[in-house]
């Protein structure tokens, strides 16, 4: 479906056939993300390796980040890392039971993604005492600002509306307070030159590249979302928690801790994963921008069109998944060979081909880990509102550039041995 708005033309897919063509076929003309209005005041005009243009300098920083950041011999590194933070959620939910107090799952699936990117990028978490208030405001004034509709990005010759409106003072006033703040941590790094080996992204890049070194974010919200919405179905569907939870407990016999060796030999938790990852991914509009003029189905395609791949809606085509698409099955992936990468067009929760998400192995590993430990320590239960009969969780969606829940989960843990 072709669009036009304001200015901008706007191809809008939802079909994996024509998906498979253009990341296969017209992948370096489709090598490009958009550029909207908050990548080019935040993101300093971006280049950094998300909005960089497809071309030798995101490669470089492509082959930065999967050489030196993100390969699976460094991913593997910060297992006991993860061990010590989701120990600790372990240990907030574990007092939670004992005060029988609820608790706004979010909330703290956020706190340990933040706890465990701080420590594997910076060194160290931040308390209120240590900056860590001021980091998580900034943090969350940037995802808010990516959520926005910018009226210059799509009618020019209004841009003036934004800068009157004051939203882009603010996100520069932002971008300033954030420079200042990853300033002092690079600098930190520089003055504490006593490390014997680098133990953490930016001690690596410091290697690297002495002189400089760039801002390097892990996404948070694809692991949180994902997780978010995983216990959300498994609260909904108790028969798939039991079955889960007596993997685990079958294969993760000796102590309360999952292990992440244990984690890998588990293939009812991999397909409860790849199920949320389906009906509930946390990037349901795939970006990009066509480079050159092409001929696509029969149809000429001008250069500069902006392209919306639809994978929610793929994921969820009942010609593809069934006339159950719409219903939360992980069996249906058993035997499945199809992977996260993007190889099958109707699975493309991580983007495909060349642009798709570098951090897919840190994103697996955390997620399936935290589940993992989650479902085999504790029973949940979902507060619901009053007047509500059902016990339990909605699906309801909240608008945004993450597909979030709408209204918090609010659980109580309870114990399973207690």
């Amino acid at each position: 479906m072709l669009i036009h708005f304001g200015n901008v033309p706007l191809l809008v897919i939802s079909c994996p056939q024509v998906t498979n063509d253009i990341v296969k076929t017209y992948n370096p003309n489709f090598a490009n993300r958009l550029k909207l209005k908050p990548v080019d005041i935040y993101l300093n005009g971006g280049r950094d390796i998300l909005f960089a243009s497809y071309g030798e300098d995101w490669k470089n920083l492509k082959s930065l980040c999967m050489v030196h950041l993100l390969n699976n011999k460094m991913v593997r590194s910060f297992e006991k890392l993860r061990e010590e933070e989701i120990k600790v959620l372990t240990k907030k939910l574990e007092e939670a039971c004992s005060s029988s107090s609820p608790v706004y799952l979010r909330k703290l699936l956020l706190t340990l993604t933040s706890d465990i990117i701080c420590r594997i990028t910076l060194g160290r978490k931040y308390n209120s005492e240590e900056g860590g208030t001021i980091y998580k405001n900034l943090e969350m004034a940037s995802s808010e600002f990516f959520g926005k509709f910018f009226v210059g990005d799509f009618f020019p010759s209004l841009a003036w509306i934004d800068r009157i409106s004051g939203i882009e003072d603010e996100m520069k006033d932002v971008n300033n307070k954030l420079n200042g703040f990853l300033d002092s941590i690079v600098q930190e790094h520089v003055d504490a030159a006593d490390h014997e080996e680098p133990s953490d992204f930016v001690d690596i890049l410091l290697s690297i590249q002495k002189d400089q070194t760039k801002r390097f974010e892990l996404d948070r919200a694809t692991t949180v979302t994902l997780l978010e919405w995983t216990m959300t179905e498994l609260m909904r569907h108790l028969e798939c928690m039991k079955k889960l939870r007596d993997e685990i407990s079958s294969v993760s016999a000796h102590n309360s801790y999952v292990t992440e060796k244990e984690v890998e030999k588990m293939d009812c938790l991999h397909c409860v994963i790849k199920e949320g990852l389906r009906l509930h991914p946390s990037g349901p509009l795939l970006s990009r921008i066509f480079t050159e003029d092409i001929q696509l189905k029969g149809y000429d395609i001008a250069a500069g069109t902006q392209v919306i791949i639809n994978a929610w809606s793929i994921q969820r085509n009942p010609d593809i998944w069934g006339h159950d698409a719409e219903e939360y099955k992980p069996e249906r992936h058993f035997g499945s060979n199809i992977d996260f990468i993007g190889s099958d067009p109707k699975f493309i929760p991580f983007g495909g081909g060349r642009r798709r998400c570098p951090g897919i192995g840190f994103a697996m590993v955390l997620s399936k880990l935290t589940l993992a430990n989650l479902v085999k320590q504790f029973n949940w239960r979902v507060m619901v509102g009053p007047g509500v009969d059902d016990d339990k969780p909605d699906l309801a969606e909240a608008p945004g550039i993450d597909v979030c829940r709408k209204f918090p989960l609010i659980v109580f843990p309870s114990l399973v041995h207690a």
